[in-house]
């Protein structure tokens, strides 16, 4: 496997890469972030100096999305750093608008198994698969993609764009089962943003709009590495969905941090820097890490090897930050583990539980039924809370990303971001 120095799986790694890309985040970015520039493979590192390559560290939240703007305005002015700003604030819509819409993610598992099954009785659907996934397809510029994601669980933004259009339109295979792909081998595999992109690109998200990858595009955006001209399909009819979309549903409340006293957390590969949570007063007296690396079927042993270290890291960082006892238990059925933590919290005093709610996900999934467990149990207070940046903002994704994007300056200066912010973007 390539080794790719940023990935890591720790917080100082996450913030010495942002340290480095700060200072061509602003115009520098605007200008070239749709360029692709491939791997190093003399270097042994990812070529792309005009992206931040932040992703599976804001995936995690082992650098979050404030600090990371706060970074970039202290050197730029608002105004040159907006593209990249909208680029973060895209992470942010995606989960709010899944948030909305929890029965997406459901129906996208479902139609997961049911192509899953269907392969069985298919050679021919399962044989094309299979090129597509070891990079055999006969599309250059496509199967070095694919070759790329497994062997560094990476690939540049506008990449996947053209990737899953060309899975999609041009090898006519299932976009669920693509995105399926990239969840099992991306390190920023998110739900929302994978899913729902995904569906913008066959004119699910979108409706009658679908993303065509171009040759031309190609060419110019990986600086003539790849020009698939005659190899791509040059239209595509958007696909209609057979389930009607249904209105987006408030998110449940977040629970306000727990009073003074001491308190337990629990972490969750979701929310990774425990220490930046807004707990108040509270002393924290140990630390539970609930690891669910392998919640998503199929995870590529680099995903699972890259959660597993992410969370080791938060759990370190939590003990030494926090000076807490702490215990890392895999996710198991609710009567197993709702005792064991329980207990935990017991013989280390505390009179709360505190955690940061999990997005609609895998992590939800599988997390969700322990909290609940807890809470029913009701020996000890549980608090699911929620970052500011997401109260602020998921509340603005209930349609499309331009009324998020109008939100933003007024959203950055209530984070204290600055007015700079805000009478930049007027």
């Amino acid at each position: 496997m390539t080794t790719i120095p940023h990935f890591v799986p720790t917080r100082p790694t996450g913030v010495a890469r942002l340290q480095a890309f700060v200072p061509v985040a602003g115009r520098a970015y605007a200008n070239g972030r749709n360029t692709d520039g491939g791997l190093d493979p003399d270097r042994g590192q990812i070529g792309r100096p005009n992206v931040s390559v932040l992703s599976p560290y804001v995936r995690h939240r082992l650098v979050s999305e404030q600090e990371i703007i706060s970074a970039v305005l202290a050197r730029h002015s608002a105004s040159a750093a907006e593209k990249f700003i909208q680029e973060v604030c895209w992470r942010t819509y995606w989960k709010g608008w899944l948030e909305m819409r929890p029965q997406v993610w459901r129906h996208y598992l479902d139609d997961v198994r049911l192509w899953q099954t269907r392969l069985a009785d298919d050679p021919d659907l399962a044989a094309a698969l299979a090129r597509a996934e070891r990079g055999e397809t006969g599309i250059a510029c496509f199967d070095a993609w694919a070759r790329e994601l497994v062997e560094t669980g990476y690939l540049h933004n506008h990449t996947r764009m053209w990737f899953a259009s060309i899975w999609t339109h041009t090898l006519d295979l299932p976009w669920q089962l693509g995105a399926d792909f990239f969840m099992r081998h991306l390190l920023d595999g998110d739900p929302a943003s994978n899913t729902l992109s995904w569906r913008w690109v066959v004119g699910l998200q979108t409706a009658s709009k679908v993303y065509l990858a171009r040759a031309s595009n190609i060419a110019t955006y990986t600086d003539g590495r790849f020009d698939p001209r005659g190899q791509l399909v040059e239209h595509a009819e958007p696909l209609t969905d057979d389930v009607p979309l249904a209105k987006p549903v408030k998110p449940v409340a977040a629970d306000p941090p727990p009073a003074e006293g001491p308190v337990m957390l629990i972490v969750t590969e979701d929310d990774l820097t425990p220490e930046q949570w807004p707990l108040g007063a509270a002393d924290v007296v140990a630390v539970v890490g609930v690891r669910t690396a392998d919640a998503y079927p199929g995870s590529s042993e680099a995903v699972v090897r890259f959660k597993q270290g992410a969370l080791a890291d938060a759990m370190a960082r939590s003990q030494a930050h926090f000076g807490a006892k702490a215990m890392v238990l895999p996710v198991a059925a609710v009567d197993t583990l709702v005792p064991v933590i329980r207990s935990f919290a017991a013989s280390s005093g505390a009179r709360a539980i505190a955690t940061m709610g999990c997005p609609v996900g895998p992590t939800a999934d599988r997390v969700a039924p322990v909290l609940r467990g807890l809470i029913d149990d009701g020996s000890v207070p549980v608090h699911v809370m929620r970052r500011p940046w997401d109260d602020l903002f998921w509340p603005h994704a209930t349609a499309g990303f331009f009324k998020l994007k109008e939100k933003i300056p007024s959203v950055l200066a209530r984070l204290d971001l600055g007015r700079q912010a805000e009478l930049a973007f007027e």
